[in-house]
């Protein structure tokens, strides 16, 4: 049960003094079963003339500052601690998921899960439900969790991982096509691939770390992003397809939507002219306080706009 401690900064750099429009910052751990806040800070500067906490339509932790005044930077920089234990992958060994037919929800949960089994994203030829259709099988039922881990393992098998920072993500089609992608683009392939076959699933944005000083994770050092998908018979239940990683071992969840764009770390508006804005410059930390086994040094990123 490792305490993982993350350190997340932003900072935007102006030219000339602006005025800072409302900011909404999604940076505080989800508390559940598997993890559990130990502390958590937020430092903003300049202060804000007022600060707000709120949760989301999906249960996210959401704070909500406004800003009196100018000024020429904005630093945001949230600091937590927790106690992460993560659960054992699921088990479904009596599930089986039907050839041609979505699996069997029941009928009080589809008006909530309806929106998650909606894609997002066009596929006019058919392209990523053809793709999500290679771990079906051709005759008898397939198993769901064959189905979901083979898919998991597939997107980080066969897929080179790219570090791109900023940006919406790739639309599924592209990733297929490029055969590359960042942790986002590979999180909404698999979205999209498992709602064609009925499945409600959402994206998860967190940190990723490696509880083993001997395992690397791609996408740690900065934010990272998943998939959580719906199954009958134990909720919703987290693949990672960028590190190839079934359950939520090393995953600390901070926010949950059904589109990427409602998961977004930090967003605001400022009024200047656009010549005032000189960059961003992020910094993220996660480390492994304690641990049974190992004691692990900090995971650094520096990215600067």
């Amino acid at each position: 049960m490792p305490i993982v401690s993350i350190r997340h900064l932003t900072a935007y750099r102006y030219r000339n003094p602006v005025a800072l429009g409302e900011h909404r910052m999604m940076l505080r751990p989800r508390e559940s079963y598997d993890q559990r806040l130990l502390s958590a800070e937020l430092s903003i500067t300049p202060e804000p003339s007022s600060l707000r906490n709120v949760q989301d339509v999906f249960g996210n932790c959401v704070s909500i500052a406004r800003f009196c005044g100018r000024t020429d930077r904005l630093a945001v920089e949230s600091r937590m601690r927790l106690d992460h234990t993560p659960q054992p992958a699921f088990d479904l060994a009596g599930e089986a998921y039907g050839a041609t037919s979505p699996v069997a929800y029941v009928a009080e949960d589809l008006p909530d899960l309806a929106p998650s089994i909606e894609r997002c994203f066009d596929d006019p030829a058919g392209e990523v439900e053809a793709w999500a259709r290679r771990f079906v099988r051709r005759a008898g039922p397939t198993n769901l969790r064959t189905l979901l881990s083979d898919m998991t393992h597939a997107i980080h098998r066969e897929f080179t991982y790219g570090t791109r920072l900023y940006g919406a993500p790739q639309a599924p089609l592209e990733t297929l096509a490029l055969g590359t992608g960042s942790c986002r683009d590979f999180a909404m392939l698999m979205i999209e691939a498992v709602r064609s076959l009925g499945l409600a699933a959402r994206f998860v944005s967190g940190y990723v770390y490696s509880a083993s000083a001997k395992t690397g994770r791609a996408g740690a050092g900065h934010t990272h992003a998943w998939v959580s998908v719906f199954l009958p018979a134990c909720g919703w239940t987290e693949f990672d397809p960028t590190n190839g990683i079934v359950g939520n071992a090393d995953l600390v969840r901070v926010a949950v939507a059904r589109d990427p764009r409602q998961a977004v770390p930090l967003r605001g508006s400022w009024a200047g002219l656009p010549a005032d804005y000189l960059g961003m410059d992020v910094e993220v930390e996660v480390s492994v306080e304690a641990c049974a086994d190992t004691q692990q040094a900090p995971m650094r990123r520096v990215a600067q706009g």
